[in-house]
């Protein structure tokens, strides 16, 4: 073989494994008491962006996230993790559920919080040592909330309670990062520190996908955007798809509405 068809081998091989997106959805399908929540839902989130999942209140959008990370077994479809099958790249995903959906009572520190992030490199005794708790910290510091580590959790605001949660997944130095609802009822400030930790993964390589309420800040925070109402309406760069004619086709009457959605206002 000449040398020049061993470079274009070679080169073949690596826009190969470049195009490999981090995360691809095919024909999804879930559905609640043989109502669907999502039907047929294609997606293909690419390597070192951040993607937004936008849609109306009962567009599957959460739905869609718990089907990705496995925690509902769709009717139909697949999931795929850097090309590979969920089962065998969990390791490489880190996920921030709803604030909503967590127990804030539950008698527990900041500091242990961000550590249950850490549960894969614990070991099968679940053995934490110094480098954990040093490890913890530092992610707490990239949030801004190293200095309340031996808080309980139910003490804290809305919005520290997010930068919490948001170390936790940062402590699983994860390649892919999926978020319910990040900023979420949060604080001005708890917003602008969120979208900079996720921009500085970004940068560094990682994939960001979110579920964003607020349409007034999409284009100002994400690469890409995926517009579901149950199905996929539109996906892609936020220059083409974020667009009047698309919101329209997802939220409908519900559009207006949508543009003032009271948990975008920072209390």
């Amino acid at each position: 073989m000449s040398i020049s068809l061993v470079n274009d081998a070679h080169n073949k091989n690596a826009n190969l494994a470049q195009s490999v997106s981090p995360l691809a959805v095919h024909g999804l399908t879930v559905s609640y008491n043989q109502t669907p929540a999502i039907f047929s839902v294609n997606m293909v989130v690419h390597p070192g962006t951040m993607t937004a999942i936008v849609g109306p209140n009962g567009a599957g959008k959460s739905t869609l996230l718990k089907a990705v990370l496995g925690v509902i077994k769709p009717l139909a479809g697949s999931v795929s993790i850097l090309g590979k099958p969920l089962v065998k790249m969990r390791d490489k995903i880190a996920y921030m559920p709803q604030r909503a959906s967590v127990d804030w009572d539950f008698p527990t520190r900041v500091i242990d919080v961000v550590m249950m992030g850490m549960y894969r490199n614990l070991g099968l005794l679940g053995r934490i040592r110094a480098s954990h708790r040093e490890q913890a910290i530092k992610c707490l510091n990239r949030v801004g909330m190293a200095d309340f580590a031996t808080r309980q959790i139910g003490q804290l605001s809305g919005g520290q309670q997010q930068r919490v949660f948001l170390a936790r997944a940062l402590a699983q130095d994860a390649e892919i990062y999926v978020l319910d609802e990040p900023l979420a009822g949060v604080d001005a400030a708890t917003e602008k520190t969120i979208i900079a930790v996720l921009q500085e993964l970004r940068d560094s390589g990682s994939t960001i996908v979110a579920v964003h309420h607020d349409l007034a800040t999409v284009s100002d925070y994400f690469d890409d955007v995926v517009l579901l109402n149950k199905q996929v309406v539109a996906a892609g760069p936020i220059d083409d798809i974020f667009t009047e004619a698309n919101l329209q086709a997802t939220y409908g009457g519900r559009l207006a509405t949508a543009r003032v959605d009271p948990e975008s206002v920072a209390i």
